[in-house]
């Protein structure tokens, strides 16, 4: 993955005038690659500056959630699928506002599209569906866009020293529980 964006990276500072129309291509193609919203659009702050990458990753990010939504319509199978497997995660009769979904779109590890999935169930067309899905895409594209202009700031010898801190706190935070099943502790003679 980091020969990857390293080669994204590339290609988009050798573009030129295509950059911007790269940037958001890729955004749409992220999926299919398995790259993290948060990798495009820091890329998008390291590349474009802060204000820029964030216009271009709010217009990437929208325009993967259309694609989402209309492959979803396309597909009524697999939504229903999708529906069941949030029901279970979440419960039926858990509601979000679009405020939470923005927030949430902020923690890296929850699946850009489950977000989405849950957009769907929460509005009632088309239209409810992209005015809620750009309006919680703009903390995403804003602050991991920020986020990559304030890393192309630091130097290395401050880059350096700020990874070694953070090395200690995650392993500090990391989840200290066991999780035994009850058939595992207790074999049962066959």
């Amino acid at each position: 993955m980091q020969q990857l964006g390293a080669t994204i990276m590339m290609v988009l500072e050798t573009s030129g005038f295509f950059a911007p129309l790269l940037f958001i291509g890729f955004h749409l193609l992220r999926p299919l690659l398995f790259l993290p919203v948060a990798f495009i659009c820091v890329s998008g702050g390291i590349l474009f500056g802060a204000v820029t990458g964030s216009v271009y990753s709010i217009i990437g990010v929208t325009l993967s959630s259309l694609i989402f939504y209309k492959i979803s319509q396309w597909m009524p199978k697999t939504l229903r699928k999708l529906m069941n497997l949030k029901h279970r995660l979440f419960g039926k009769h858990s509601g979000f506002s679009t405020g939470q979904i923005a927030l949430l779109r902020l923690v890296p590890f929850i699946h850009f599209h489950l977000l989405s999935l849950m957009i769907i169930e929460m509005t009632t067309g088309f239209r409810d569906y992209m005015k809620t899905s750009f309006y919680s895409n703009i903390p995403l594209a804003v602050v991991y866009t920020s986020v990559g202009q304030w890393l192309s700031t630091l130097s290395p010898i401050i880059m350096g020293p700020l990874i070694l801190a953070l090395l200690p706190i995650i392993y500090l935070l990391r989840r200290k529980e066991i999780v035994i099943k009850w058939n595992d502790f207790f074999q049962t003679a066959k």
